[in-house]
């Protein structure tokens, strides 16, 4: 923005000062979910380009209960023959779940409100949700300048059609809400007094409360304001002994970004329940995501009533039916929240996950019995659903643990902690000669080709144990074991250089033997550092994995070799054979 432009602007507190110099919110904490109320279907569709038909609004509905949604906004049915035929259709063909209640928006205008009525004929329960705009700004330029008197007698007079015509109703129950809409920029003293006079008209109980919905329709000022705001109304509520008759509501937007934020301090400030959307769908930036707050919640270990175990499938559903996209990095739901390209986080995250797994098979626990405590990831991403193996994918920002978490996660290799930054490495260049992520499949063939089994210039062709013919205790020749001290011998027959080799060597296993024999035909310059091996996971090409690590005797430099083979014994000799292949390369 160009500083010339800054004169059109004034700080929100200099328009309205919100003073609760003995706020309690700061030190409160969310100890409970709130009342979840899904706007999506009034809302979140009249902000779609191109709105949900009744066949689609419908399947959103169903999806909604599925999820555990107690109140669904289901539309406008004063608005248009759509909105009233989807209402209809719910209540005609008993398609509202006996513990679901439906709520249904209208003006503080006679004719919307008798409409409304005419729909609601039928329905078991519902939440007629009642407003008018209220605000300094919609009163001068939406009402041309109307007084507050004026805008205080459209809400009442809307208020008492309301209580008249539900008086009327004898086959349902028909619940209230109110909203001055723009509570986020009316005076704090009359938004309450319309709300105050509103109330009295309802005559609400503490087994009767009706909904006071404060809006923050448009997002002007910072959480901590709305959090001001709301702990000032229920102060207010309080006092004139209505807060237990009352159930203080939530709508924020997210039009500075903070809807979120906005609403949880909102709910340390008192209020009740929340209404959003799924993925903050909604006019401009959005509604509130409730799938956002609700995880939130689920991650501080707070039940919410709403299952998300399977966003991916809801996120699908919400994509198809709105024709809006989740954004790659929306929290929860985008595609790459649960993925780190950064090495430091792969390797933070792979420990972390081996820790939890290694804690599961000391103690016996299960996953669900073990605190979550894994770096980076707030939650466990297979409680929503989503796949380990989305974790940690692979860039040239990528780290030697993010490597060796993929062969491990995907393929079932095991590498050597110390083995990590060789294969790290060569990945890592893979990918910056290519200027992309690579894929698990990618990963695992640069490995392969550098580490597993290479043959060139040595080759094991064969080995076996070395038996001489010896005397017995009773003086007759046998065949045992060749053996020197306490080491065994072996033969080899090896390809070096194109060159056939059969020889033997000694030691207290084969890849020592195999060593000594490379040295008796003048070929060793290593020594054997490090030698590791495991059974490979259900499902893998070959049965077991082994690693060397020899050190060059002529400059200190250290290689790894991997082996696989259904043979641990024969799986190691490989791994040695491919250390010392690249070795020479």
């Amino acid at each position: 923005m160009k500083t010339a432009s800054l004169r059109k602007y004034r700080p929100f507190h200099e328009k309205f000062e919100t003073r609760l110099p003995n706020r309690t919110w700061p030190d409160n904490h969310i100890e409970r979910a709130p009342i979840w109320a899904s706007v999506d279907l009034r809302d979140g569709n009249q902000a779609l380009a191109i709105p949900m038909s009744v066949e689609e609004k419908l399947e959103y509905f169903q999806m909604l209960c599925r999820i555990g949604f107690k109140q669904i906004e289901i539309g406008f049915p004063s608005a248009s023959d759509t909105e009233f035929r989807f209402f209809r259709r719910l209540v005609d063909e008993n398609l509202i779940p006996a513990d679901v209640t439906v709520q249904c928006l209208v003006q503080a205008r006679e004719h919307l409100i008798r409409r409304t009525f005419e729909a609601l004929e039928g329905v078991p329960r519902a939440i007629v949700h009642l407003y008018n705009s209220t605000s300094p700004l919609q009163r001068k330029v939406t009402f041309s300048n109307a007084s507050q008197e004026k805008i205080k007698a459209i809400a009442v007079e809307g208020a008492q059609l309301v209580r008249q015509l539900a008086n009327e109703v004898t086959d349902n129950e028909i619940l209230f809400q109110y909203s001055p809409e723009s509570f986020s920029d009316t005076e704090l003293d009359y938004a309450y007094d319309i709300c105050k006079a509103v109330t009295e008209i309802w005559g609400p109980t503490q087994e009767s409360p009706i909904i006071l919905n404060l809006p923050a329709t448009v997002e002007w000022a910072t959480p901590n304001v709305h959090a001001d705001m709301i702990e000032w109304f229920c102060n207010q509520l309080k006092a004139d002994g209505l807060r237990d008759k009352v159930h203080v509501s939530l709508h924020t937007h997210n039009d500075r970004g903070t809807g979120t934020a906005a609403t949880e301090l909102a709910m340390l400030a008192g209020a009740d329940r929340v209404e959003g959307t799924l993925f903050g769908n909604g006019e401009r930036t959005g509604n509130l995501d409730i799938v956002t707050v609700a995880l939130n919640l689920n991650s501080h270990g707070i039940e919410t009533g709403l299952d998300f175990s399977n966003l991916d499938e809801i996120r699908m559903v919400y994509e198809r039916l709105t024709r809006m996209d989740v954004h790659e990095r929306h929290p929860y739901a985008g595609e790459l929240v649960f993925t780190a390209f950064s090495g430091s986080h792969q390797d933070a995250i792979k420990k972390g996950m081996d820790i939890i797994k290694k804690t599961e098979k000391d103690t016996g626990k299960s996953k669900d019995e073990i605190e979550w405590a894994v770096p980076y990831l707030t939650i466990d991403p297979q409680d929503i659903g989503r796949n380990y193996e989305a974790i940690i994918r692979i860039n040239s920002q990528s780290g030697k643990g993010g490597v060796a978490y993929i062969l491990d996660r995907e393929h079932g290799l095991e590498l050597p902690k110390s083995m990590h930054p060789e294969v790290g490495t060569l990945v890592g260049k893979q990918a910056d000669e290519q200027g992309r992520e690579l894929n698990i499949d990618e990963i695992r063939d640069a490995f392969f080709k550098e580490f597993v089994n290479r043959e060139g210039p040595l080759k094991l062709r064969d080995h076996d144990e070395t038996h001489v013919e010896a005397a017995n205790d009773d003086g007759e020749l046998v065949h045992q074991r060749a053996k020197r001290g306490n080491e065994y011998g072996w033969t080899f027959s090896l390809n070096f250089e194109g060159k056939k080799i059969v020889t033997e060597g000694f030691g207290n296993g084969p890849i020592n033997a195999l060593a000594h024999a490379l040295e008796k035909e003048g070929l060793k310059d290593f020594k054997v550092t490090d030698y590791r091996s495991h059974a490979l996971t259900d499902g893998s090409a070959s049965d077991a994995a082994a690693y060397v690590q020899i050190v060059s005797e002529q400059d200190g430099q250290s290689v790894w070799g991997c082996g696989l083979d259904p043979s641990i014994e024969q799986a190691g000799l490989k791994a040695l054979v491919s250390a010392y292949n690249r070795l020479r390369a």
